[in-house]
């Protein structure tokens, strides 16, 4: 993946002793949140992963312990069931024994423009984006801190870039500023906090590989917002989530790492 030999991992170069580590992921089987579960699981990490969707869940757990020789814990829940992702990553702590990072990557919005949004609309996305990893972290923060361990909140170009809808812009710049904040009241006790914010990602079957397939014109368009020509792929953003976990990144705390390719809009659709 992307130049990098997947026993570095192993051997200590993402971080002393990274085999044999424990990390909990949000919205982890499919997108982002499988290729940052797939690359965690290079390095010999043994992982906790939740999804709303049970297939995808075994499909990942499956493809790590063929091409990696990992176990996985899946549990299938939707992240806006508070009370059951308290109870997941207490579980999951007890399963795996401890705990040294934390990935919220599950997220989303519900609505569209100011005068077709409910109240509701704008509660639901705030509760997937900031309420989501407030509670996952406040269930593992006490793990992390016996690790010395840290935390990375996935957020996006949307939180630091005007972007339409704007309730779904407005919870990722809460979730950026929260992770600043929270990282102030953890640092104490040796738990880092940072986020990750991905550009526009070209994952199969999702909105921009439709937009590519469906209307090639505008896909094209839209890849002149990149320095570079292309969307940016997933598999790079797991990468800086696995350095954000690892010592090498122990100087990194309350940080939001764009990882968005140089993209000026944040949308096909403009600002």
């Amino acid at each position: 993946m992307n130049g990098v030999d997947d026993t570095d991992g192993a051997r200590g170069v993402g971080r002393p002793g990274a085999a044999g580590r424990a990390v909990i992921v949000t919205g982890g089987s499919r997108g982002l949140g499988r290729e940052t579960t797939l690359r965690l699981a290079a390095q010999g990490c043994d992982l906790a992963v939740c999804g709303r969707d049970a297939a995808s869940l075994e499909a990942v757990a499956e493809e790590v312990r063929a091409r990696h020789g990992r176990t996985l814990h899946t549990e299938r829940l939707d992240v806006l069931d508070e009370s059951a992702l308290a109870a997941f990553v207490r579980e999951s702590a007890a399963r795996l024994g401890r705990v040294h990072g934390l990935v919220t990557v599950a997220g989303g919005a519900r609505g569209t423009d100011l005068r077709d949004t409910e109240p509701s609309d704008w509660d639901l996305t705030c509760r997937l984006n900031v309420t989501h990893p407030a509670i996952a972290l406040r269930e593992a923060a006490d793990h992390l801190a016996g690790t010395g361990g840290s935390a990375v909140l996935v957020s996006s170009i949307s939180g630091w870039k005007p972007a339409p809808p704007a309730q779904y812009a407005a919870a990722k710049a809460a979730q950026i500023h929260m992770a600043s904040s929270l990282a102030r009241e953890l640092g104490p006790r040796g738990v880092r906090v940072n986020c990750v914010s991905p550009g526009s990602m070209l994952i199969e079957g999702k909105g921009w590989a439709r937009l590519r397939d469906e209307d090639p014109r505008a896909y094209r368009a839209f890849e002149k917002e990149f320095p570079g020509g292309r969307l940016v792929d997933p598999r790079d953003v797991a990468e800086v989530i696995a350095f954000l976990l690892s010592d090498r990144a122990r100087g990194v705390n309350g940080a939001n790492i764009p990882v968005d390719g140089g993209q000026n809009a944040p949308s096909a659709y403009g600002y």
